[in-house]
């Protein structure tokens, strides 16, 4: 199989939070959904496999690609320690009502409890509207005990830390930190391939046949981390034309490219896929034996076995890059 950069067909999600930044700031068509909440751009999930949407091997899924290329897309270490599972999963999300409070489990606990893996995951705000905030973590240290006396007690707001979140501001969120995404955010989400939400609280708010919708208190106890941090928003310095590296784990490292030109990449012995999203502005990634554009709203996924390549801009692009480092 003759390999190439791939990008994959939008999976859009409807959501009681979503709204029209999708299509009105991404330019991307949701219809026949009146409003939506996130994209999938690259997925492994079961149920919501990516399929390709370019080049020779258009229509084919995620998965399927995997199976016959194996290690040239992956990279021998990734499909060592994964198998056939693709390891992240990268969203755009766009939250015109506050998220459900919410947290997620560690490998361990989602590993016993669903045989998934658990989530850790990082934002990056690519609009804000005035004055939107978003939540991570706590505003003091706690146990099990006292969350669960002041969530019991209707005092989850006191305890909870609210940040104003501007365009370019990285939010890290490791497994077991209580988190929400506020009104007027669009991000984009880079995560571990899992779908195990446990949501804490959700404004008591009813679905389109007037339900609540499912709340999981007591498996959330037993996920959260109940310590305060001295940080919660990810600090880093913008710097045009190199690689920014901004948020750095064992499940990913994501770093920021701000190009005005070409710029040339190497990879050489990382071993590994690339993923490329395109944030704002258009590009074209010269390859051997090709070329693919990239414009905003837009990710391209390149494979283990290539390693060396350049992007191209006249007018500006800003992307993030993320892949599994050794």
């Amino acid at each position: 199989m003759e390999l190439y950069p791939l990008k994959f067909k939008t999976i859009f999600k409807d959501k009681i939070w979503g709204g029209q930044k999708i299509k009105t700031i991404l330019g991307k068509d949701f219809s026949p959904l009146p409003n939506c909440g996130e994209t999938w751009e690259l997925s492994g999930v079961q149920g919501n496999i990516s399929e390709v949407a370019n080049g020779a091997l258009t229509g084919q899924l995620l998965t399927e690609v995997i199976a016959a290329a194996g290690d040239a897309l992956l990279g021998r270490r990734i499909r060592r320690e994964y198998g056939e599972e693709f390891p992240l999963l990268i969203k755009f999300i766009d939250a015109n009502d506050d998220l459900s409070i919410q947290v997620h489990p560690d490998n361990e606990l989602a590993q016993k409890r669903h045989n998934s893996k658990g989530k850790t995951e990082m934002w990056y705000i690519m609009q804000a509207d005035p004055g939107a905030t978003l939540i991570s973590g706590f505003s003091r240290d706690l146990d099990r005990a006292s969350y669960q006396k002041a969530f019991d007690e209707g005092r989850l707001n006191e305890i909870l830390n609210r940040e104003v979140a501007q365009s370019g501001d990285v939010f890290f969120l490791p497994a077991g930190r209580v988190h929400t995404i506020g009104k007027g955010l669009l991000l984009a989400e880079i995560q571990q391939t899992s779908d195990v939400t446990y949501r804490i609280y959700d404004f008591d708010r009813r679905d389109a046949e007037g339900n609540l919708r499912e709340l999981h208190i007591e498996e959330s106890l037993d996920a959260i981390d109940y310590k305060k941090y001295d940080q919660y928003k990810t600090p880093y310095k913008d710097q045009a034309d190199t690689r920014v590296d901004i948020v750095s784990c064992e499940y990913f490292t994501t770093n920021k490219l701000t190009l005005t030109g070409d710029f040339e990449l190497d990879h050489s012995g990382l071993d590994c896929f690339k993923i490329y999203i395109c944030l704002e502005g258009n590009a074209k990634l010269i390859y051997p034996g090709g070329v693919e554009n990239l414009q905003m709203g837009e990710v391209i996924l390149v494979p283990a076995a290539l390693e060396k390549y350049k992007f191209e801009t006249s007018g500006g692009v800003t992307m993030l890059e993320s892949y599994i480092r050794k």
